[in-house]
């Protein structure tokens, strides 16, 4: 299927954002571009309120300012929608001159109003509708989702709190630790309120910031515990400063943390950020929680275990843990250990055995990592592993599975310089 007209006359790309069928989308845009038709298309998504897919265009090099103004929805209108991936979208760089920075306060008061007030209450205020909304958990980006909500034949979503964030940020106003805490802890931490707040507070990097986040870690309710973890784990993963000032006091605080901490969320976090550290004391930190109940712990811990900047070689203990790990029963701890595997430099035989197991795991995923990991290790079996992989296909929200060919191509290239 190309980008050309369909039987009716319209790009087959415009069709594709009419359906809202993104898979579609983003296989056309690697096909035969066509401007003309691009452009219809973002015009068209942003009219149908598919931030998601207006998203996709831009990424893919589309230009927004070629649409005009009453082709597409005022800001306004696009606030109202509860969509912070199409505020963003309308938001891009070379559209914001065309916002006074009048019509970019209206935006951010009427966004504070309908998160304050709250999407549903304010739905059903302007509607008038007295039956029970319908609720929807949906997509709004390429990471988050968001609550969406449907009264009296009128749909939005919950995304104002996020939506705020940006447009403060955009013009310049600084909202208190509290005020963005509150904004996060209003929903979950999948929700795209909490990562505009969390990453919003870590690029700060001041110890008014970072002493607001660490108080949060003896705090009772588990929620203010994780958004804290988020916080602190963010500051030191941005931080690009040589200095790394707050490497030490992050070590420090997550290796405590990482004995105490009950909760399986937070420990998740905390793990995650300990495995941010290329030091003895993470690892053995990480190393107790291999054989938590929780698949989610377990695969912090096997991604944790990592080896950037590790020796030639793991530890005894640190292989036994892996080795356990890629015959987990999740088999996201699976992939994510045998990842750890392949990206190391370890090349003791019972690592590379394990992987050569994974290439029989029932998770495609799985053997896709198998793969990856033998053609980094220079393993000949990766070869015919591929092709019985069969074309690259991709599960929504897992790692592209085409990095397994260009392991594969590298591999392929290394052998035959030997030659």
């Amino acid at each position: 299927m190309s980008t050309g007209a369909d039987a009716g006359g319209e790009p087959a790309l415009v069709t594709a954002v009419r359906a809202g069928d993104i898979r579609l989308v983003e296989r056309l845009l690697r096909e035969d571009r066509d401007a003309d038709a691009e452009q219809a298309a973002f015009s068209l998504a942003v009219r149908m309120r598919s931030g998601g897919i207006a998203q996709l265009l831009l990424q893919n090099g589309v230009d927004p300012s070629l649409s005009r103004p009453d082709e597409l929805l005022t800001l306004c209108e696009a606030v109202k929608s509860g969509s912070p991936a199409l505020v963003e979208a309308l938001l891009e760089q070379s559209m914001r001159i065309r916002y006074p920075e009048a019509e970019l306060l209206e935006a951010r008061d009427l966004a504070c109003h309908w998160y304050r007030a709250g999407a549903e209450a304010e739905l059903r205020r302007r509607t008038g509708a007295e039956e029970a909304a319908a609720r929807a958990r949906v997509q709004d980006d390429e990471l988050y989702s968001i609550g969406a909500f449907s009264l009296g034949g009128v749909s939005v979503r919950d995304g104002h709190a996020a939506i705020l964030t940006d447009l403060e940020q955009l013009l310049g106003v600084s909202p208190s630790f509290e005020e963005l805490m509150a904004r996060a802890l209003g929903f979950d931490q999948d929700h795209t309120a909490w990562p505009r707040a969390t990453i919003l507070l870590s690029h700060r990097r001041d110890q008014e910031t970072w002493a607001a986040a660490a108080a949060l870690r003896t705090h009772p309710e588990p929620s203010h515990r994780l958004f804290g973890a988020e916080v602190l784990r963010l500051t030191h993963l941005f931080d690009d400063d040589e200095a790394d000032a707050f490497a030490g006091p992050a070590l420090d605080i997550f290796t405590e943390w990482s004995t105490r901490e009950s909760d399986r969320f937070v420990l998740t976090e905390v793990l995650r950020a300990l495995g941010q550290h290329p030091d003895a004391r993470a690892v053995a930190a990480l190393l107790p929680h291999a054989g938590h109940p929780y698949g989610d712990v377990r695969r912090a811990v096997a991604s944790g275990l990592g080896t950037w900047f590790e020796p030639p070689a793991f530890s005894g203990e640190v292989r036994q843990a892996l080795l356990v790990l890629m015959t987990d029963p999740d088999w996201a701890v699976r992939e994510e250990a045998c990842l750890t595997v392949g990206n190391g430099r370890d090349r003791d035989p019972a690592l590379t055995d394990a992987m050569f197991a994974l290439l029989e795991d029932a998770d495609r995923q799985v053997r896709v990592a198998a793969v990856e990991g033998l053609a980094s290790h220079d393993d000949a079996r990766c070869v015919e592993a591929a092709r019985l992989l069969g074309p690259p296909r991709q599960r929504p929200g897992s790692r592209p599975s085409e990095l397994y060919l260009s392991a594969l191509w590298l591999y392929e290239w290394r052998r035959d310089r030997r030659r």
